[in-house]
């Protein structure tokens, strides 16, 4: 009775990024997915979370419906075939792992870069959009914001959260420390395979928009451009806009540099040029340098960043594994005795059924003044009948041993026919 929720994972840890590619959602389809998952499964609480390396659908439910619904999701993709995509997903039918399993995704446990600080934002989106759909209840709305709470603990109590873990993310940052957190600095993105795509990316989440995009497929900076919303420019026009940036991330595969001092010979610095260079082998001349004003950091010293922030995170894992195993201990207890919660209102109103059955007897016989004394003493008297039977439910709940007693209890009182709102005794 208890193992009601449970989830559908399919992540860079179970898939390639061509079937990722082809099972992400976009918010308009995840709206549209919930909406079937709700008419055609009854769902009345979903989460539907997808970013570039996951999606994962999580809900409430008696029944184990997670084969069904990741065969609904492959139809809603156009992936008719779904027998060929179904063991990318990792099924958790157990309440207790879809419930860790959330925790852990949202705390930055399974991304692929170990502490990724933007699960949580995209989590939080996914929450809105169960939200703005009515298909979030009491359960999910308590398991967010624990969750939520278990971040900040996170973030607070250890180091899980510090520097940049990935190399594109370094570099971003590193952006901040050459020309200061808030300013708004020019900067020229060249090459976009895997590594400069993420830069582009973590360069318009961290807030800096003046970019532009440059490659030697014209097509591809376009692409990416139209995506986040930054300016392009074509590859023969390279040295002019070096000219106008005032950060220059080079993310080029080729054998020889790119950016030489022959390049840059018609280059005015007038304060000082940032060069990243991102590429191996190297993309930019070390002799560019030489160049007044021009200061270059090449791969090493980018990784090293990353490398020490990465071990900083790998090091806080077991206090942050501490952190999520105390708040999912005290979310399991909540989410028991709200699930104990309709036995305990039943037995009350059957109680007070009986109570106002026998006083109604005797009321006649009684001026105003006695019957409010009776209602009294009789209220009191039930609430003591009922201490001891609620203490040991959920007391029965922290041990994963109330359905027995319920059971009983359902005998005693027959309750299966009794209300389970909240009980008046007035």
């Amino acid at each position: 009775m208890f193992d009601i929720f449970k989830a559908i994972s399919l992540s860079h840890k179970t898939a390639p990024l061509a079937v990722r590619e082809l099972i992400a959602l976009s918010e308009d389809e995840a709206k549209r997915l919930m909406h079937r998952l709700r008419d055609f499964f009854g769902l009345s609480e979903l989460l539907v979370v997808s970013t570039c390396n996951r999606t994962e659908v999580y809900y409430t439910s008696a029944q184990d419906q997670n084969e069904a619904i990741a065969r609904l999701l492959l139809i809603e993709k156009g992936l008719t075939d779904t027998d060929t995509y179904l063991p990318y997903f990792q099924q958790m039918p157990e309440h207790a792992q879809a419930v860790r399993h959330l925790f852990e995704v949202c705390v930055g446990l399974h991304s692929q870069v170990i502490g990724d600080m933007q699960i949580p934002n995209q989590v939080k989106q996914s929450y809105q959009w169960s939200a703005d759909l009515d298909l979030a209840g009491p359960f999910i709305h308590r398991l967010m914001h624990t969750i939520f709470f278990t971040n900040k603990r996170v973030a607070q109590e250890t180091s899980f959260r510090d520097g940049a873990a990935s190399v594109s993310y370094a570099a971003v940052e590193l952006i901040d420390e050459l020309v200061g957190e808030h300013a708004n600095p020019a900067v020229l993105v060249v090459g976009l395979g895997e590594i400069g795509a993420d830069v582009c990316r973590n360069l318009v989440n961290r807030g800096i928009k003046n970019v532009v995009l440059c490659n030697r497929t014209r097509s591809k900076a376009e692409e990416l451009a139209q995506e986040l919303n930054l300016g392009f420019a074509d590859f023969d026009q390279l040295a002019a806009e070096v000219q106008k940036a005032d950060v220059i991330i080079s993310a080029v595969q080729r054998d020889e540099p790119l950016f030489t001092p022959t390049l840059l010979r018609d280059i005015t610095v007038l304060t000082y040029k940032y060069f990243i260079d991102l590429s191996v082998p190297r993309s930019i001349d070390a002799a560019v340098e030489q160049i007044p004003g021009v200061l270059v950091y090449n791969i090493d010293h980018i990784r090293n960043r990353a490398d020490e922030a990465l071990n900083r995170r790998l090091a806080s894992i077991p206090q942050v594994e501490m952190i999520i195993g105390q708040s999912v201990a005290e979310f399991g207890d909540w989410s028991k005795e709200m699930m104990v919660s309709p036995t305990i209102n039943k037995l009350k109103n059957a109680l007070e059924q009986i109570r106002k059955e026998e006083i109604a007897r005797h009321m006649k016989h009684l001026s105003t003044d006695e019957s409010e004394k009776v209602d009294k003493i009789t209220r009191g008297i039930m609430q003591k009948v009922l201490k001891l039977p609620v203490l040991q439910l959920k007391a029965a709940c922290k041990r994963g041993e109330a359905e027995t007693l319920i059971d009983v209890l359902n005998d005693l009182f027959n309750l299966e026919g009794q209300s389970a709102d909240v009980p008046t005794t007035h």
